[in-house]
């Protein structure tokens, strides 16, 4: 059973009970909106995908696109195993909405704090360009950054192999869900090491524990409604309005 199958079968019961209400593929982000017991629920994911290949006649990203509200929760958060990113994107966008996250075992903290307090001095190896890397450049032992489009210092994503072994901090981001690389690359990494996981795409989920993660840092939406709309419009993740950031840890 996969990661994306240990989800699903998580949520299962609430994709059963929830009613679809919206889904937005922006352009830098995905959201999802549900009603669950009367609540509104949301929730995000990265948007990957966006290659030019759909434009000469190659398939198109997302097969149902204009009809996903015909979808059932289940079916949309089944897209989680799509082989279109865009698809995957709301199949996990899905997957949050409907994830009962434990709000009182999370914290508010950065999650880039984390990193930076746990590896000062250490050798640190983050999975995706993230804007805090700078400031782990000034207080690493050694810094790698791993990028599947590598820019100015960063390093192609495919020395994963040759990097994590060595790295005695690991900051992974969600998108490995979206691209199915996170179980490959969380098996790269030291028993020893202290590994989070982080973005607006991370599901809030102690199953992650299980395969090795140390912190899960991830995105509750506390006002789906405006959030949409922000996603809708191109937002980056800072200009999305109505969510918190929590970090949970491994006992």
């Amino acid at each position: 059973m996969t990661i994306i199958d240990r989800f699903l079968e998580q949520v299962a019961a609430n994709a059963a009970a929830a009613q679809p209400l919206d889904v937005r593929i922006g352009a830098r982000w995905t959201a999802v909106a549900v009603e669950l017991n009367g609540e509104i629920r949301g929730g995000l994911s990265s948007t990957l995908g966006g290659s030019d290949e759909h434009h000469h006649g190659k398939g198109v990203p997302v097969k149902d696109a204009g009809r996903l509200l015909t979808y059932s929760a289940a079916q949309l958060m089944a897209l989680a195993h799509s082989e279109s990113l865009e698809e995957t994107s709301v199949g996990f966008a899905t997957i949050n909405a409907l994830m009962d996250m434990d709000v009182d075992a999370c914290i508010k903290v950065n999650a880039a704090d984390v990193v930076a307090e746990r590896g000062a001095g250490k050798s640190i190896a983050v999975v995706g360009h993230f804007p805090f890397t700078p400031q782990l450049r000034t207080i690493a032992k050694t810094l790698w950054v791993l990028e599947l489009r590598p820019r100015e210092e960063d390093l192609p994503a495919g020395m994963a192999a040759e990097v994590l072994p060595q790295a005695d901090i690991v900051a992974l981001t969600g998108t490995s869900l979206l691209n199915h690389t996170f179980e490959d690359l969380i098996a790269l990494c030291r028993r020893d090491a202290f590994v989070i996981m982080l973005g607006g795409t991370t599901p809030l989920s102690p199953i992650l524990f299980e395969y090795g993660v140390d912190a899960v840092a991830g995105t509750l939406l506390t006002d789906p409604a405006a959030a949409l709309i922000a996603v809708s419009q191109g937002a980056t993740f800072p200009q999305i309005p109505g969510k918190r950031l929590l970090t949970m840890f491994r006992e």
